[in-house]
């Protein structure tokens, strides 16, 4: 038994060791003015420019068009021919909580118990996790990192994919609490005890905080002093949901409570078109690129279903899967939903500013306008031409590495061959 233990610690620190051979070195901070010139610049919320110039100073955006002053002290990036758009936000994810797997101690999203609303997932992020540059090299430039595995997970947290520290990466937290809804039939104890324990979690918040009104001397819980932003609707409830029944019940829920409603996943949303619309309840879909749920559907019921959702009014953003190790696909979503009915522009603003909309982060990132941090990519062709590679990142400003740990094995493994062919 010990053999085994020390064989798995030694596999342990080996894994480890590996993936610090790829570690970057993150970007300082701006220290010139850059400027962009001779893109093709998809703002997002205006008019795409051709052949135009970005400007960003500090880490934020100066000016943006086809006529712009540009610092003597800039230094010039040719991006004739090529695209710029804001940086990729992944709007639902465990980034940074979890690295391998198949090794347990390297996870840290789910948390024992069910009620744990005092969980932040900012606080456990590593910094130095190889899913990161993998995320980046396909263009995602923020997370919305989620806990998970409770009735009530915790605060998920904006965190931007470069950085030393935990703190340095966090754009913004909390952004959202994270409810995983009970699924149900109709005969279903068991379901109906864990609606009743979400319930209660949120009456007991209520009432703590009832108390703390009129008493300075009450007894701190923080799992309810974390649930006050939802409560005074600063952040929303993101409730993962997926079935009618599901759908139904967290909205009900969310209105006898008076809060902020998100739907994670929604996969019968369709269904709910009225209610959803009526209620102004945004959905974030995950995933696009997956098989229908039941035998009767057809095969791109789930590709189509973000178009369905958009041409019903209903606001959406795209995140894929959870796992980090999918970031890199997030574009794949998008382009997906694309090709069966949802509008370009449409696809590109559900990975880009309606999550940054949702998660109350619109007034710095998910487009590009002046004012606004100057974090973006340039790529080499449209965004959701899946043949096109992000050349560039920055975030607020800092012109990020974009080497990863798989563009360095395919490196690596076309000189073998290559010697291995001589």
């Amino acid at each position: 038994m010990n053999f085994i233990k020390s064989f798995s610690l030694v596999i342990i620190i080996s894994l480890f060791c590996n993936a610090l051979l790829y570690a970057q070195i993150p970007a300082p901070a701006q220290p010139h003015p850059v400027a962009i010139t001779g893109a093709t610049i998809h703002t997002v919320t205006g008019e795409i420019i051709q052949e135009g110039t970005i400007v960003f100073e500090n880490g934020t955006i100066t000016a943006l068009g086809t006529n712009v002053d540009i610092p003597d002290n800039a230094e010039h990036y040719d991006a004739e021919g090529k695209y710029v758009y804001p940086g990729l936000i992944l709007s639902y994810t465990n980034m940074g909580l979890t690295e391998i797997g198949a090794v347990g101690v390297t996870s840290d999203f789910n948390e024992y118990g069910d009620i744990n609303p005092n969980v932040r997932a900012e606080k456990a992020f590593h910094p130095e996790s190889e899913h990161i540059p993998v995320g980046r090299s396909h263009g995602v430039a923020i997370t919305i990192t989620s806990p998970g595995g409770s009735r009530i997970s915790g605060l998920s947290a904006a965190m931007m994919m470069d950085g030393w520290t935990w703190e340095g990466m966090t754009l913004h937290a909390p952004t959202g609490l994270m409810i995983d809804w009970p699924t149900i039939d109709n005969n279903d104890d068991e379901g109906r005890k864990q609606i009743q324990l979400i319930k209660d979690a949120f009456d007991d918040a209520r009432a703590y905080h009832r108390a703390r009104a009129v008493s300075d001397d009450h007894r701190t819980d923080m799992r309810w002093e974390a649930m006050l932003p939802v409560l005074e609707k600063e952040i929303p409830v993101v409730v993962q949901a997926n079935d009618v029944r599901s759908i139904q019940d967290a909205i009900t829920w969310s209105e006898s409570e008076d809060i902020r409603l998100i739907i994670l996943g929604g996969r019968d949303a369709h269904l709910m078109i009225d209610q959803l619309t009526a209620k102004e309840i945004p959905v974030i879909i995950t995933p696009v690129l997956a098989s229908p749920a039941r035998p009767w559907q057809g095969y791109d019921e789930i590709y189509a279903h973000a178009a369905r959702l958009h041409n019903a009014g209903i606001q959406i953003a795209i995140a894929g899967g959870y796992g980090s190790a999918n970031a890199m696909r997030l574009r794949h979503h998008a382009a997906t939903a694309a090709g069966f009915g949802l509008p370009r522009d449409e696809a590109i603003k559900s990975i880009t500013l309606y999550p940054a909309e949702l998660f109350g982060l619109s007034d710095r990132v998910g487009s590009l306008e002046e004012g606004k941090d100057a974090t973006l990519i340039i790529t080499d062709e449209e965004l959701l031409d899946l043949r096109s590679n992000v050349e560039q990142m920055f975030i607020q400003g800092r012109k990020i590495d974009m080497a990863d740990k798989q563009k360095n094995l395919f490196e690596r493994y076309k000189e073998k061959y290559r010697q291995l062919s001589e």
